[in-house]
């Protein structure tokens, strides 16, 4: 029935490619995006062929001799922009409808040509369009006026976070700027229950939006390995348990830092060398240079003679097509369950193949989180996603790229603006008009005749090449061999001259440091003198640390285990053997020892820095340690009971200690881009709402229960 709603060009092109039948997620869009004009998320697992189910009937239903660009296709990356381009120009070559990128890297003369005639599907990433609002304005009516379809793929990308919000605002703008309703179609692998209305806020119109979902899943086949490190370096055990792993197969291996990700690219290398196996070993992530990272991409998509390993970070995650994957390994615990569902469905993208994980833990906490998430994994949780309520940080953002968008306004067209835009819905007439006269006084903005243009200080934020962007980029140095760039590091003190460090596969030892061009030029190390590494952590979600207690205290046997995952489980819950755990919510263990208590919460990350941050107000300093979710303090159990009145009583007041906080500590607001330019009240709500978690820490503390093993 489906099949038969579509144009008869496109029902040839599904002819031509010989498909034997509609997959479910495409048969089912066909029909609703055709019969209704609905917004849809369609939520199927990686490579169900969602972009040909948005693409299919938006191609049959759109009058492309219409003035003006009929569909804009919105993605987090440009690398997946650049992949998605031949598939959809595929779709379109008998359509006679043109298909354009539009992003930095893009032909300038492609956009000139498309702003000369607005027509058929445009490829962007949310920084262009807030670019093109910026500078030049009229081509966002020229071209999206008369919009048809907004297509956002991997939209669980923008959920909760700053990005998103961003995004949101933009919908809006061009919703503002067009004559009539666009229909907004979501694409995503990794959503979950508790998240759809999240990706239906992001549309713009929660009541309009509905939810296509397939729940069909691959079979998935997971091995978990344990090798104790006792160094910052992987054992060279481990090391050769990966090369027989993976020598022999097309892999994608994630550890959870760039360091790492190079140590493995480079040392399964040398002991592919040493056997006289294959030499396509690479590694891929944000510091690795665009061309170097694009040219491994090419060889894994169009290479089906040789097996290859790509060491990789989340660069990889995203639905960037790179060909057939015969296995992924996880190196320690992802920090969520959403991002092992991501990488898990990079392997078995055939019909029929099953999804191959090898998972690896390089200490016993790391070992039982791990653990944690795929149990999950295979109970189909994905963590809940809260976006901000009230983002000031994106309101100042979006009042300056209005007021520039708009060459100055009155006061009123500027408040009627934001008031429209769902994205600060939560925020009061009383909020915005207190933030624009404090704008004012900051020189953000400038009354002039009765109009708000940008004021100086405005000015220099706005034309500032960082502006389009909302999320934070660390400052990097280039790095360069022969004049060549390899890519970019985070600079930090520990970049020196005469030391080693890992890039692209390759140790490379650094000759000299230019601190005015950010350069760090490099030669090929061959002093054996070890490489430093960089990179970072994550938040883990609540529900991951209950899981890790319920194994603990369970007495079920996992066969995906290896021998001695086992026995580190086994030890792990003889230890935890004592405790009567029976509300794995409230109920914490722990242990008193020598006028100390030892406290396992077991609990999110975001709750236990709350509850750092709160106990240090009592005038304790907690040990804190949140990998094991873990609190040392030098009290016994009465006084701490003791003080669970004097934390609420620090609660009330939150705000007020926020402020200090962030008067001492600037780099509090860090995680904000656009936080540090708003006043001190302000920045303490974001990091109150973003970065912390009070309400749950208090409910905690209120309900925690010290168990004593016995």
């Amino acid at each position: 029935m489906s099949y038969n709603l579509l144009s008869e060009p496109i029902r040839k092109f599904i002819r031509d490619k010989r498909w034997e039948s509609l997959r479910p997620i495409q048969a089912a869009a066909i029909f609703k995006i055709i019969s209704t004009d609905n917004n849809y998320i369609l939520a199927s697992r990686t490579a169900s062929g969602k972009t040909e189910a948005a693409f299919l009937p938006i191609l049959s239903k759109t009058d492309f001799n219409s003035i003006g660009v009929q569909v804009l296709y919105i993605s987090p990356l440009i690398a997946l922009i650049n992949d998605q381009f031949y598939r959809i120009e595929d779709l379109c070559k008998d359509l006679e409808i043109s298909v354009t990128k539009w992003h930095g890297e893009a032909k300038k003369s492609l956009k000139t040509n498309l702003i000369k005639n607005p027509n058929g599907i445009v490829l962007i990433t949310p920084e262009s369009l807030e670019a093109m609002f910026v500078n030049a304005p009229y081509n966002v009516s020229t071209l999206f006026g008369n919009l048809k379809y907004i297509v956002i793929d991997e939209i669980h990308s923008f959920l909760g976070v700053d990005r998103g919000l961003q995004l949101m605002s933009i919908l809006s703008r061009i919703q503002q700027v067009n004559k009539s309703k666009i229909t907004t179609i979501g694409l995503s692998a990794t959503i979950g229950d508790d998240n759809y209305i999240e990706a239906k806020r992001l549309t713009g119109d929660i009541d309009s939006t509905k939810i296509l979902l397939d729940k069909a899943q691959k079979e998935t086949e997971a091995k978990f390995k344990y090798f104790k490190n006792n160094s910052t370096e992987l054992s060279l055990d481990l090391l050769k348990d990966l090369y027989k792993e993976t020598s022999s197969n097309k892999v994608l291996i994630f550890p959870n830092s760039r360091g790492r990700t190079e140590e493995i690219a480079v040392k399964l290398r040398k002991i592919s060398d040493r056997v006289n196996g294959h030499k396509f070993y690479y590694s891929h992530h944000s510091s690795v240079d665009k061309e170097i990272r694009e040219s491994v991409e090419h060889f894994a998509k169009n290479n089906e003679r040789f097996n290859f390993c790509i060491s990789c970070t989340s660069t990889l995650e995203l639905g960037i097509d790179i060909g057939t994957v015969d296995k992924i390994v996880q190196i320690d615990s992802t920090h969520s369950v959403s991002s092992l569902v991501q990488r898990i469905g990079r392997s078995g993208r055939r019909e029929g193949e099953k999804s191959i994980v090898n998972l690896y833990a390089t200490n016993k906490w790391s070992l039982l989180q791990s653990l944690a998430c795929w149990n999950l994994y295979k109970s189909g949780f994905l963590e809940p996603i809260n976006t901000a309520k009230k983002p000031f940080d994106i309101l100042l953002h979006q009042l300056l790229s209005i007021a520039k968008q708009l060459s100055g306004c009155p006061r009123s067209e500027l408040f009627k603006r934001i008031r429209l835009n769902p994205t600060f819905k939560e925020i009061t007439e009383i909020e915005i008009n207190t933030l624009i006269d404090k704008f004012i006084e900051l020189d953000y903005l400038e009354n002039i005749d009765r109009e708000l243009i940008l004021g100086i200080e405005g000015e220099n934020i706005v034309n500032s090449r960082e502006f389009y962007s909302v999320f934070k980029t660390e400052p990097n140095f280039k790095v360069l061999h022969s004049g060549k760039k390899i890519g970019d590091i985070p600079f930090s003190p520990q970049v020196r001259i005469d030391e080693n460090i890992l890039l692209a596969a390759k140790i490379w030892k650094i000759v000299d440091i230019d601190f005015k061009g950010s350069k760090i030029i490099v030669i090929p190390a061959s002093d054996g003198k070890k490489p430093k590494f960089f990179g970072g952590g994550g938040n883990i979600q609540n529900r991951i640390r209950e899981e890790m207690l319920s194994i603990l205290k369970s007495n079920k046997n996992y066969s995906e285990l290896d021998k001695s995952s086992c026995e580190v489980i086994a030890e792990m819950r003889h230890d935890f053997k004592g405790f009567a755990v029976k509300d794995f919510k409230f109920d914490c263990p722990f242990i008193e020892k020598e006028g100390k208590i030892l406290i396992y919460t077991f609990t999110g990350s975001k709750i236990n820095k709350s509850l750092n941050f709160l106990l240090s107000l009592t005038g304790i300093e907690p040990s804190f340690d949140d990998h094991s979710s873990t609190f040392e303090l030098e009290i016994d159990k009465f006084t701490f009971k003791n003080l669970v009145q004097e934390i609420n009583e620090k609660y009330e007041r939150i705000n007020d200690y926020l402020k200090v906080e962030l008067t001492e500590n600037e780099s509090l607001i860090g995680f904000s881009k656009w936080g540090e330019y708003l006043p001190l009240d302000y920045q303490a709500e974001i990091v109150k709402e973003r970065y912390y978690d009070f309400e749950n820490a208090i409910e905690l503390i209120n309900n925690m229960n010290l168990i004593e093993s016995v």
